[in-house]
Formats: C-alpha cells, sequence, structure tokens
C-alpha cells in the first residue's frame, strides 16, 4: 500500500471518527444550557442563556427564564439584545431570605424575552449579570420556556435521572464553587450595583 493510500485512510478513519463524536454531541448541544456553566460563591457573575432553534418549520419567538427563590438573587440586569422586548418582572418571595446585606423579602422570579426570532438552525444568547451567589448551594436551577411561532411550547424544567442520565428537557443549571479568593470579582463595591 502507497504512503498516500495510507494517508487517505487514515484520513478518512479520523474524519468518520469526527462526524461520529459530533453526531453524539449534537443532543445535548441542542439543550437550552448556561455559559459558563460555573461561577463562585458569593460573588457576581455574567452569563448568557444559549437557546437552540430545534424546529426545521418553526421559530422560538419567546424565551422565560424563572430564577430561584429558595436563593434569590437580589442584584440582577439584562443586557439587551436587538429585536427583542425584555421584561424583568420582581416579586415578593414565598418567605424572606436572610443574607450578609440584611433580610431579602422580593427578587427577581422571571425574565422573559420576546418579540425576536432565532429561524431553524440558529441559537441566541440572552446575557444577565447576577449576584450575590449564594453560598449555601453548589447549583442554582433556572427552568426555561421555549415557545416557537407554531405554538409549540417546550419547557426545560427536567431535573437529572435517578440513574444521573440526563433528561429529555434538562433544566439550565449554573454549578457554584467555593470562592477562590473571598470578595468575588466587584469586591467591597458589590453593594453599590443593586439594580
Amino acid at each position: 500500500m502507497s504512503l498516500s493510500s495510507v494517508c487517505r485512510r487514515a484520513a478518512a478513519v479520523t474524519a468518520g471518527a469526527v462526524a461520529l463524536t459530533i453526531g453524539l454531541a449534537l443532543p445535548a448541544l441542542a439543550h437550552v444550557s448556561i455559559n459558563p456553566g460555573t461561577a463562585e460563591q458569593g460573588g457576581f457573575t455574567k452569563v448568557a442563556f444559549r437557546v437552540p432553534n430545534e424546529r426545521d418549520n418553526a421559530s422560538t419567538e419567546k424565551v422565560e427564564v424563572e430564577f430561584p427563590t429558595d436563593h434569590p438573587l437580589p442584584f440582577v440586569s439584562v443586557k439587551p439584545v436587538p429585536g427583542w422586548d425584555v421584561k424583568v418582572v420582581t416579586g415578593k418571595l414565598p418567605k424572606p431570605v436572610t443574607t450578609e446585606y440584611g433580610e431579602i423579602t422580593e427578587a427577581v422570579t422571571k425574565v422573559t424575552w420576546s418579540g425576536g426570532k432565532i429561524g431553524p438552525s440558529q441559537f441566541q444568547e440572552f446575557e444577565v449579570s447576577m449576584g450575590m451567589l449564594p453560598k449555601d448551594t453548589d447549583q442554582l436551577a433556572f427552568p426555561t420556556t421555549q415557545t416557537y411561532t407554531g405554538g409549540e411550547v417546550v419547557k426545560w424544567a427536567d431535573a437529572p435521572k435517578a440513574d444521573g442520565s440526563e433528561a429529555d428537557h434538562p433544566v439550565p443549571v449554573l454549578k457554584l464553587t467555593p470562592a477562590a479568593g473571598g470578595a468575588g470579582p466587584y469586591g467591597r463595591h458589590a453593594r453599590c450595583l443593586r439594580v
């Protein structure tokens, strides 16, 4: 077998392996997710809710993200997305939460983006700055509802399955890790950033 034949065969095997890997990864990539998926406890973070359009015959026209009320985030701001309207809903918490900055009785409970379009084979990122992140939990869940132009509604709110495998519509989760240096990215001035 010539050297060029060996190279062609190796390239074909590599391409096949890459295609197989991409094919296996696609279902996970198609879910609504948070990017980056981790942040430090006690600080502020900026994340993007990444929303792919999973339909060939409809566009995504509305995205609703529910914020945790058991670990409320008192400081939340959103980055404008051209072509989309955003509504930030603040509500009373089921019960007050005591933090190092005092008692929190209301916080952002939902953010809704509407009026835009995410077409087939497209995705959109919706950026949010938030904090102070709690120190007494290792993750925050953000149940998300995706509405399509045909009227279909998909709820991304399923917890992981008992066997540890991924659910059909997994809830977007932000994993929280212990702070490396203590004060978080905005340091002592975080109190001044109330929205």
